[in-house]
């Protein structure tokens, strides 16, 4: 096992948990660590005057000494942390709710199925599954490792390659086909049947590691790496067997010098968003043709989280920017920067905030946010409606002749 990128933080030096394989290429853009200084030359300052509306902001903060926060996922209420332990803590209302515990392997992915079955990607190169008991939810039931023990002992004798061989840092969800997903350090992606827990295909999808992979619209699937890329994939009928299938490459869809750390996409508004390690964080329309870039980080985008027309971007800079996208999603508006972290901020997830009426104006969203500082914060997000000319009218108070706050192509 080898170490980890780093960088210097206010309080201590934090361990990187995107960083390249441990056979990058000599010129992989990711030995430069977007923990160091990689700062965003391009950045535009926004303005200072929060655009939300007093009831938003910081909530509360959950803190257990278990080390860094890698993961996060929400479901019926609950929230589900990984970390730097072999633990999973289940939170509710705010307070620690239930936990259960993998046998190895520090948390770097967490995905969870409509009807329960939760998906953990660990640092070992082992996913693990999981069930909620309908009679008591803070019961998990472990359902067993992908691969199961007899397909791996069969795929070795085969030569495939179904278990990853170094961390599994990403995992996607495709409910509506019942297939997962995982990406990995080891540079491969891997497809995944639900139903009966076995790969149906891997392939060696980047020139580096893989640091992310999102179910897209219109069928696609799109994987980001540290070695630059983008991809987008789609899934075919594979052989004679009506229920084979393989991943196939569609297209590179970028190709940069700054390491892909993070993807979002907003089915609705057929848009993908790819955070870099220099901070920026490029946006695609649903024809793959690039519509504009956001500048709001000095350095590396670490996580993108999306809620209606919000897209939230948390980075190695200790923020998270908030922005708002109008109705065809050429255009983004900065809205706040929310800041209280003390460390790099690793994951984000969103929930609708259930527990209230509606929001004066808009849907209100509680945002989660996990960082190397150890901690998680919970904060609540009002997403306004009604449009005035073109433009959300709850967004800025400003002529249409304003400058965006992105760079556009």
């Amino acid at each position: 096992m080898y170490s980890d990128a780093s960088i210097k933080s206010s309080l201590e030096e934090e361990s990187s948990s995107n960083r390249h394989s441990n056979v990058s290429l000599p010129m992989s853009p990711y030995r430069t660590s977007p923990w160091t200084s990689h700062t965003n030359p391009f950045i535009i300052p926004p303005d200072q005057t929060d655009l939300f509306p007093s009831g938003t902001g910081l909530i509360a903060s959950l803190i257990r000494e278990e080390g860094h926060i890698y993961s996060l996922a929400t479901f019926n209420g609950l929230l589900y942390t990984g970390s730097d332990s072999k633990n999973i803590r289940v939170w509710k209302n705010m307070k620690e709710f239930t936990g259960f515990k993998s046998s190895s392997g520090l948390v770097k992915a967490i995905v969870i199925s409509p009807k329960g079955q939760i998906f953990t990607g660990h640092q070992d190169g082992k996913i693990r599954t999981w069930k909620i008991s309908l009679q008591n939810p803070q019961i998990h039931a472990r359902l067993g490792t992908l691969p199961r023990l007899k397909d791996y002992i069969k795929s070795t004798l085969s030569r495939r390659k179904i278990r990853h061989s170094d961390a599994v840092s990403c995992l996607a969800l495709d409910d509506i086909n019942g297939f997962l997903y995982s990406g990995s350090w080891d540079r491969s992606l891997k497809l995944w049947r639900v139903s009966d827990s076995r790969c149906l295909d891997s392939v060696n999808a980047h020139d580096d590691a893989v640091n992310s992979v999102i179910i897209g619209f219109d069928g696609f699937v799109f994987s980001g790496s540290a070695d630059g890329t983008v991809k987008v994939w789609r899934v075919e009928p594979s052989g004679k067997s009506q229920t084979g299938r393989r991943v196939v490459e569609v297209a590179v869809l970028v190709r940069q010098e700054s390491a892909v750390t993070a993807l979002g996409v907003s089915m609705g508004a057929g848009v993908l968003y790819c955070g870099s390690s220099d901070g920026r964080v490029s946006f695609w329309g649903r024809n793959l043709v690039r519509l504009g870039i956001l500048n709001g980080h000095k350095f590396s985008v670490l996580c993108l989280a999306l809620a209606g027309d919000l897209v939230f971007t948390g980075s190695a800079d200790k923020a998270i920017c908030v922005w708002g996208r109008e109705e065809n999603g050429t255009r983004h508006v900065w809205l706040s920067v929310l800041t209280g972290h003390e460390g790099p901020v690793k994951c984000l997830a969103v929930e609708e905030d259930v527990n209230v009426e509606e929001a004066v104006g808009g849907r209100r969203w509680v945002v989660y946010s996990g960082s190397l500082d150890k901690s998680i914060k919970v904060w609540k997000v009002t997403d306004f409606v009604g449009w005035e000319g073109g433009r959300r009218s709850g967004f800025l108070s400003c002529s249409s002749n304003d400058d965006p706050i992105f760079d556009a192509f």
